[in-house]
């Protein structure tokens, strides 16, 4: 069986992450074991400059994108829809604040030696878009971290301070050089990038033709 590395740059406040994550799973399901997928998760900061308090999402978005409050609820109501047709609880999407999500990629980078990086993810999509919490706040953190089987106390702590600070700029500066400029990216083997949330099939195709490429070196 080939073994092949999945590099996904992420942010916990992207729903296109969200969304490109489940049709990432539906790609293996296809998959069923044909190909040893090795996931790695990387940092992107979609609002790095957003103070703590955030700022409403159709606000946010109506200024970054220079569109009307409608169309902007329109668009993000297309959004909730792919995402429940997914199985995904989008309910809060509307209610959640632009965030930044620095501290939370520093507990994920934790989380991830913990083995336990995509449990939390997931944990802080459903937070974030579900229940429209903030995904850098360390309650959160702690409430999520316990709830995929973390130490919270541990997980609130490095929330609180400037733990894997370093290796959080490392990573997002090592994949914003490699070309990620929006998310989710999908890097195969640490040679290719797909970006944008794109259907399973899309994936199959593309995991499979590198897994032959490899098998024929």
């Amino acid at each position: 069986m080939q073994k092949l590395r999945v590099d996904l740059v992420s942010d916990v406040a992207c729903p296109w992450c969200a969304i490109g994550y489940r049709r990432f799973e539906q790609a293996l399901e296809i998959l069923d074991g044909e190909i040893d997928v090795e996931l790695f998760w990387q940092p992107f900061e979609l609002n790095r400059d957003m103070p703590p308090e955030g700022e409403p999402i159709l606000e946010h978005l109506c200024r970054k994108y220079g569109k009307d409050a409608a169309s902007m609820e329109q668009s993000q109501r297309e959004i909730m829809a792919v995402a429940e047709e997914l199985g995904l609880n989008f309910r809060g999407a509307l209610e959640r604040r632009a965030n930044n999500t620095f501290d939370a990629h520093r507990v994920l980078a934790w989380a991830a030696t913990q083995n336990r990086e995509t449990a939390l993810q997931l944990a802080l999509f459903e937070a974030y878009f579900g229940d429209a919490k903030r995904p850098s706040d360390p309650e959160v953190l702690r409430e999520k971290a316990i709830e995929v089987g973390l130490d919270g106390d541990v997980a609130e702590a490095i929330a609180r301070s400037d733990q894997y600070a370093d290796d959080v700029r490392e990573a997002e500066q090592k994949f914003m050089e490699a070309g990620v400029t929006a998310v989710p990216g999908f890097i195969l083997d640490g040679r290719y990038l797909i970006s944008g949330a794109q259907p399973a099939d899309v994936l199959v195709d593309a995991l499979r033709q590198v897994a032959e490429e490899n098998a024929s070196r």
